[in-house]
């Protein structure tokens, strides 16, 4: 068999993804499926039929060793954390070098080194605290090549750490931490001050000098900031820590404890730990009768967890540091997880967080872990359980208690497991790509993305590239245009954060690891919002989870060095835009397109008129006039000017919206509400004028750029103006660039991938 024949001839990314990444020199398909199955011919039929895939360190490096390649088959580590001495901090960062020279990320945690301010006893007479290490462990990421890529790193620090405030605030600044991600670890005590709106300690104590640095806080100040930068810069994650430690195969082992988080939060792991991992593509699971085919599933987890344990055992003198080996000997933790959800539920025709969806994931979440545990039993009878399993302590565990029956329970807990953690899900970024269906448990992030052409007219024409899987719903029901797909086809911008949470909520009742996970929200998704996301993602017993807001800040940090340079080089040729610099502000000319909002306040009437880039239509100027009655004039106008200069210094219209509506209500606003039901929407006068404001953006965005079917979408060849002046029509404004292959990066599961030719920072 052919790679073509395998992925079909007309999957080009597919075919290249494989070519790229896993394919060793010039091995045919066949050679290259003989090397990653090892000879397993029950495995190598699932990779065959697309239902198992091993995670990408397995398919690159499988079997490399014998030719003498220096490579690991594990995606992620955890390194011991950092003793709060100038040794271990340089030693840390030694061995995230040696990892990544063997093609591993890295999870580190800095909550054991001192907070800034304490006392030391050398010549700078008190530290710069934890946070000022991040940049020393970040360039090293930096420096360290993957095979023409770099290693991925997450630094995580404890809530109750002096310095968390400091943390938060680190990526605000684009030049700090530029190549790791960042989460803190939450504990339920944390998350409880919060909503009672009570203060927090925060407490650090010296064993060198026996100095406690305490600093109490607002909790719920210190969470509107968290979220506030996961509104601006989509970080600092958050793990919720109790949960993490409290749900797994080992939350009664007093012996062990979990270290910190690989890069995309997937694997919670001791100190020196690793994983193998491995996900089953649940798009090939769905019988002719538009049913979920439980028995191959079942057979498929069983399979896949032995094949896991063989490469653990093969893959166990690789790791680079013999903490790594000592750990992976004693804790044997394997990942087995899943892609292709979202497909799945397409094929049977269920939405994606209906309750119907979250009834189908529930039964086939609780397969998954039933199967794998009996299988990793079934291999303790075989060759005994990993060193250091404790039977009592697995026995208690209300993650196994969850999923074994009272029957079995006994005599598997005397028997053991051959693995101390089982399940994982990954972001699965080439996987996914490669096999043309969606990753993780992620909606399908769009129905379609549009692919630029210059040859075919003359100039630049956008169309259409469907979804394989929406592609092949309309060819088969015959289909004019996506507009006509049913209801079940929802996407990750327009689906609701709660039905997203519940989603990840019912996977993770199954999981005992955990999953990497992004949820993608819309530009309008306001900090309040964020707040209540991750409240309800707390109450719900995630483990972890990020957001992406369209069009955040984060963007900045997101575009490669190059790609800024070839802009700067290329500007006069180039569609794509000037970014303003700081300080920085244009100047509105007469060639704008003026809208106008007659506004009813507490007060009487206001006037609203907004002044819109005629290319672009982004907002350049406001002005705010009362009625015969209606507020204070000199305060409108200041306001009206305010709201100008920003958005002539480059502030998007929906961050001048959301500082709006944080004005709060105002008396005379409530009372005419309630007594003449006649104001505009709003609780005072800012806050109707940002909804004034922002209906007359998008009204104008809807008459400037229409949706099209299948015709090109409309020439962009009109944006000159805007081009020299730095601003960009919607939805187009924060475009992060491939590095690969300049197309959108998408930012899904935890990790940024391109759809276009298969990259992916975290595979």
């Amino acid at each position: 068999m052919t790679v073509e024949q395998w992925l079909g001839k007309d999957n080009t990314l597919g075919i290249d993804i494989w070519n790229k990444k896993y394919r060793y020199n010039n091995e045919s398909f066949d050679e290259w499926l003989d090397r990653v199955s090892g000879g397993d011919s029950d495995l190598r039929q699932l990779i065959l039929e697309k239902k198992f895939l091993f995670g990408g360190r397995i398919l690159s490096n499988r079997g490399l060793d014998k030719l003498g390649e220096k490579v690991t088959l594990s995606n992620c580590y955890v390194v011991e954390p950092p003793e709060d001495n100038i040794e271990s901090i340089f030693d840390c960062a030694k061995k995230l070098a040696r990892t990544y020279s063997y093609g591993g990320g890295c999870g580190v945690d800095i909550s054991k080194l001192a907070p800034k301010g304490a006392r030391v006893t050398n010549t700078a007479k008190e530290t710069s605290g934890s946070v000022s290490f991040m940049d020393l462990y970040s360039l090293v990421t930096g420096l360290i090549g993957q095979n023409g890529r770099r290693g991925a790193l997450m630094i995580s620090i404890a809530c109750d750490h002096p310095d968390l405030e400091e943390f938060i605030e680190i990526k605000s600044d684009l030049d700090k931490v530029t190549k790791a991600n960042i989460s803190i670890r939450i504990t339920d005590k944390f998350m409880l001050a919060v909503k009672m709106r009570k203060p927090f300690v925060l407490s650090f104590t010296r064993e060198e000098t026996g100095e406690t640095i305490r600093k109490e806080i607002d909790a719920y100040s210190v969470f509107h900031k968290l979220c506030e930068m996961n509104w601006d810069y989509a970080e600092p994650g958050m793990l919720f820590w109790d949960r993490i430690e409290n749900w797994n195969l080992l939350s009664a082992d007093k012996e062990f404890s979990y270290a910190g988080t690989n890069p995309c939060a997937e694997e919670p792991l001791p100190a020196g730990g690793s994983c193998l991992l491995g996900s089953i593509n649940l798009s090939e699971f769905v019988t002719e009768n538009k049913t979920f085919n439980f028995t191959d599933f079942k057979k498929t987890v069983d399979i896949a967890v032995r094949a896991l344990n063989i490469v653990l055992d093969e893959g166990l003198p690789l790791h680079p540091l013999k903490e790594q080996r000592e750990s992976v000997r004693d804790w044997r933790q394997i990942g087995l997880g899943i892609f292709g959800l979202a497909d799945l539920l397409i094929k049977i025709g269920i939405k994606y967080g209906s309750p119907e969806s979250i009834d189908l994931c529930d039964m086939i979440g609780h397969a998954m872990a039933y199967q794998a545990i009996m299988t990793s039993n079934s291999i303790a009878i075989e060759v005994g359980s990993y060193p250091k399993y404790k039977p009592d302590a697995v026995k208690q565990s209300p993650f196994f208690t969850e999923h074994i029956d009272e029957l079995y329970r006994e005599n598997i807990s005397e028997i053991g497991l051959c693995n101390s953690q089982l399940l994982t899900i990954a972001p699965t970024g080439s996987l996914s790509s490669m096999l043309g269906v969606s990753g993780g448990i992620e909606p399908v992030y769009a129905n379609y993305y549009t692919r630029k052409t210059e040859s075919l007219h003359g100039h630049d024409e956008y169309y259409k590239v469907y979804t394989p899987i929406v592609k092949k719903y309309i060819d088969e029901y015959g289909l004019k245009d996506d507009s006509e797909l049913p209801d079940f086809f929802v996407t990750a911008q327009t689906l609701n954060y709660k039905e997203r949470i519940d989603m990840q909520s019912i996977w993770q009742r199954h999981i005992d690891a955990s999953i990497s996970s992004t949820v993608n929200v819309p530009n309008n998704f306001t900090v309040k919002d964020t707040e209540d996301l991750y409240l309800y993602a707390w109450e719900k017993g995630l483990k972890g989870v990020t957001i992406f807001r369209d069009g955040c800040k984060r963007t900045g940090i997101l575009t490669t060095d190059n790609k800024k340079k070839e802009t700067k080089e290329n500007n006069s040729d180039s569609n794509v835009p000037i970014t303003l610099q700081r300080g920085m502000i244009i100047k509105a000319d007469d060639n704008c397109i003026g809208k106008k909002r007659t506004l009813q306040t507490g007060c009487g009437t206001l006037h609203c008129e907004a002044f819109f880039d005629p290319d672009t239509g982004d907002l350049l100027e406001t002005y705010l006039s009362k009625g015969s009655k209606g507020g204070c004039l000199n305060s409108l106008t200041g306001l009206s000017r305010l709201i100008s200069l920003s958005a002539r210094a480059g502030v998007d219209i929906y961050s001048i919206v959301d500082q709006l509506k944080s004005s709060g209500t105002c008396p005379s606003y409530a009372v005419r509400t309630a007594t003449k039901h006649d104001t505009s929407i709003g609780s005072s006068c800012p806050v109707a004028v940002g909804n004034a404001l922002l209906n007359m953006y998008k009204e104008l965005q809807g008459e400037l750029f229409e949706d099209v079917d299948e015709k090109p979408i409309k020439n962009k060849e009109t944006i000159k103006r805007g081009k020299r002046l730095g601003i960009k029509p919607v939805d187009k404004s924060q475009i992060v660039p491939c590095p690969e292959c300049g197309s959108p990066l998408v930012f899904e599961g935890g990790c940024n991938s391109c759809k276009n030719c298969g990259f992916s920072k975290c595979d």
